[in-house]
């Protein structure tokens, strides 16, 4: 692929702070939200009928926001920017460059309130800039309660990786922390080593969402608490190569892949070096306790081809990558983050 055509900006639209949340749309919101309050352990912030957010002990109103759809999609991604001056600046930039905004600036009537708006990205993700959004009680993250801290990262499956990580890069900002070969790259825009991280596959589509817990304790206590309510992993527990972080892979009742991970490495930006890393056993699992993925997961992590919202917006013809529909090709499923 040519550089042209990977160059968006020669510099960055914003300066992220966080991740804050995923929207994710499922055919049927009450059971995926019983399952992530009652099992998973995430708070119950609000609901409308078929719209909950939930929480985790963190002050984020909420990093999980559930919502009606046909079949399983991205309902989008929302990452922290200090001010509103700076969300009205990085409309008018993304503007300039012919990105296109699904929701101009200004404030949101939602449960979670704030200010923001939202960009749709060449693969027809919605990518949400918010600011002030409300915040809740902290609670005791280091109590014995097993419960998850926040969103830690968010996989997805692309058509296109270089594509992908060049408009994070290049218009969010993000930095390149590693790769996995040329299959996976992980992304920050904090120390924590990613946030997001981009998998190579057949169509765009979510691969899985990842919860953070407080500790190794917490971590290993809530595969507990998950086998007590008849969840068992899928993949895990272990430690990943790439991130350092622990982990264990599970399916909600919409068949999305849900994590539980925790110690994260923190990236020192002055002496941090990318390396890319070699696909082996060794390295995708450090412990070698979790041996390979179930083919239940594998699958699961395929997801369902999702156009996003391209058809919602009005952009240049060149800007949107083709559509790639579910032909029966195999996924290199991304399971290193």
């Amino acid at each position: 692929m040519s550089t042209d055509r990977m160059h968006y900006a020669d510099e960055p639209v914003v300066r992220l702070r966080a991740l804050r949340s995923v929207t994710l749309g499922v055919p049927d919101p009450v059971a995926s939200k019983d399952f992530y309050n009652e099992a998973w352990g995430l708070g119950l912030s609000d609901a409308d009928t078929d719209r909950f957010w939930l929480r985790g002990t963190g002050e984020e109103h909420h990093v999980l926001e559930l919502q009606k759809a046909e079949q399983n999609s991205l309902g989008g991604v929302s990452f922290a920017v200090a001010t509103r001056r700076e969300i009205d600046d990085a409309a008018r930039r993304l503007t300039d460059l012919g990105i296109p905004l699904l929701r101009e600036p200004g404030p949101y009537d939602d449960a979670a309130g704030g200010y923001g708006l939202a960009l749709v990205d060449p693969e027809g993700r919605v990518v949400e800039l918010a600011a002030d959004v409300h915040a809740v009680v902290r609670q005791d993250q280091g109590g014995y309660a097993a419960l998850p801290k926040k969103l830690a990262h968010v996989v997805l499956n692309t058509v296109d990786i270089d594509r992908a990580t060049a408009f994070y890069s290049q218009v969010l900002g993000m930095r390149v922390s590693d790769w996995s070969e040329h299959q996976m790259s992980f992304l920050r825009c904090n120390p924590e080593h990613h946030v997001i991280a981009f998998n190579q596959a057949p169509w765009t589509s979510v691969n899985h969402v990842a919860y953070e817990m407080a500790s190794v304790d917490h971590f290993m206590r809530g595969i507990g608490s998950l086998k007590v309510h008849g969840v068992t992993p899928q993949w895990g527990p272990g430690r990943h190569g790439p991130g350092d972080n622990t982990f264990s892979y599970y399916t909600d009742p919409a068949q999305l892949v849900c994590e539980y991970t925790s110690e994260v490495i923190q990236v020192d930006e002055d002496s941090w070096l990318c390396r890319t890393w070699r696909r082996t056993p060794e390295l995708s699992d450090q412990w070698r306790t979790a041996g390979p993925p179930s083919t239940s997961v594998r699958s699961a992590m395929a997801g369902i081809p999702d156009a996003g919202a391209r058809a919602r917006v009005d952009a240049k013809p060149d800007y949107f990558l083709p559509v790639a529909e579910d032909n029966g090709a195999g996924l290199g499923v991304g399971v290193e983050a």
